[in-house]
């Protein structure tokens, strides 16, 4: 009775807007990710500069949505489900101007080509995280396309970890006779990798909404 009473009643659907604008921030951040980690001298600055209004612009938009989920009598999902969402969405974001805030505190003006190749995984799995969002507005008939969606953002993490730990060897085995550049190194690849942490945060969202309304 209550799901027929939730269908019955008018909902508030700006909230799926609301995800997709922020998918295409993340995007957006994940492209000025990879501009940096290519970029050299004034440009670092530039890039990072970059991610922070992009950082802000999504924190805007999670602001939305929180308050949203206070306001709205009936959600298109239950409201814990949405702020989960939400807040792994904004955590990727979040890791994201960590790593240039790393970047910026360290002064690194160079980066291996390992760096340069976990900023591409990160953007293709940015991308399809947007990919994902507009299914959620007909999540029981795009359920399969879900689960393939984020079945291969798990997959893309997996690779990210690989190419995390291959960079580390081959930094370890270039830094034997500079530890510093061995540390500072390992702390962006630290970052780059959480980023990817955090995007597999949102397909495990994704999945156990498309689970719970398949």
């Amino acid at each position: 009775m209550l799901k027929i009473f939730r269908w019955l009643m008018p909902r508030e659907d700006r909230f799926f807007a609301l995800f997709e604008q922020h998918a295409a921030v993340l995007v957006s951040g994940a492209e000025a990710l990879g501009k940096l980690l290519r970029s050299r001298g004034s440009e670092i600055a530039r890039n990072c500069a970059e991610i922070v209004i992009l950082e802000q612009q999504a924190d805007d938009l999670t602001r939305d949505v929180l308050q949203c989920v206070r306001r709205t009598f009936i959600t298109p999902f239950d409201r814990s489900a949405i702020t989960s969402l939400i807040g792994s969405m904004d955590d990727a974001i979040d890791q994201m101007n960590q790593t240039a805030k790393a970047i910026t505190l360290f002064d690194v003006k160079e980066f291996r080509p390992t760096m340069l190749a976990m900023g591409d995984t990160i953007l293709a799995t940015a991308r399809l995280t947007a990919e994902t969002m507009p299914l959620l507005r007909d999540i029981g008939h795009n359920g399969a396309l879900l689960h393939g969606l984020t079945e291969r953002i798990v997959q893309l993490e997996g690779q990210a970890d690989a190419q995390h730990d291959a960079g580390l060897k081959e930094l370890f085995h270039d830094s034997r006779d500079a530890p510093m550049r061995f540390i500072i190194g390992q702390e962006i690849f630290s970052h780059l990798e959480k980023i990817m942490d955090r995007f597999e945060d949102v397909a495990n969202e994704v999945q156990g909404l498309s689970i719970d309304h398949a």
